[in-house]
């Protein structure tokens, strides 16, 4: 039988307060928690007797075959799936030295969960390694944010730090690139293999400090002609283009 306790540490997991204290988030979802069981430690395991019996090698620390009302008590989703598993949280060196040599991504205050898992998901498709988030980013193990990655958040590593340190650092030696609407054209811009690409606040952009740190400013055009359209796009559907657009001319030079 779930215990109220269990089912107080997984709703206290909602919080970041609670999952920093912790070291522990939730994610939700069969497939979600198939991809993500080989890849973090599991402390615990709710799932009904299919799920169960579909996945007989899983490794947890605790297993327990739980019934529809529980997982409704104990779930975060308003329409809870066959399993749910309370991970612990992974930290991972900063890769200064790849920077130079690799495609990274970095987030300025992004702040919609939805947003970021769905650019650790475009992220992991272009194969991109590495996101460097702003401390103003919403948090990686928000459950919101790790629904959204679809079990990306197992292979892409996201690293929080001061960007603007960062980019000071690394002055010089590689790339940075940001959109903005004064920006070269991507779609005829020249571009490299290696760099960074900075994405922007959902509604304020790139921040004026980190603007400054910018070498290249490359430009998303609307394709409307003769009528209104969209002020912006969405910072995660920008992040797709952008990637695509360096990974395709990877393969042209």
């Amino acid at each position: 039988m779930l215990s109220k306790s269990k089912i107080k540490l997984i709703q206290s997991l909602a919080r970041k307060k609670e999952r920093d204290e912790f070291s522990l988030f939730v994610a939700e979802g069969n497939k979600i928690v198939s991809d993500l069981l080989p890849l973090f430690r599991c402390k615990l395991l709710l799932a009904s007797a299919e799920f169960l019996s579909s996945h007989p090698d899983l490794v947890a620390e605790e297993v327990m075959e739980v019934s529809r009302e529980e997982m409704e008590k104990a779930s975060l989703m308003r329409s809870p799936q066959s399993a749910l598993a309370v991970f612990y949280k992974q930290s991972y060196e900063m890769p200064i030295k790849e920077l130079p040599t690799t495609l990274t991504l970095m987030l300025d205050t992004v702040q919609d969960p939805g947003n970021l898992g769905t650019i650790i998901r475009i992220a992991d498709w272009f194969g991109i390694k590495d996101i460097l988030c702003s401390m103003e980013t919403v948090d990686l193990y928000n459950p919101k944010v790790v629904q959204s990655t679809m079990g990306a958040i197992g292979r892409v590593r996201v690293h929080y730090c001061d960007l603007n340190r960062l980019l000071d650092d690394l002055s010089g030696k590689v790339p940075v690139f940001g959109t903005f609407l004064d920006g070269e054209n991507i779609y005829e811009k020249r571009l490299p293999a290696c760099g960074i690409i900075v994405m922007g606040n959902e509604g304020n952009g790139i921040s004026p400090e980190l603007a400054k740190k910018i070498t290249d400013k490359l430009f998303i055009p609307s394709f409307q002609t003769g009528n209104s359209c969209s002020e912006s796009l969405n910072v995660a559907v920008a992040t797709a283009i952008a990637c695509s657009e360096f990974r395709r001319r990877k393969f042209e030079i």
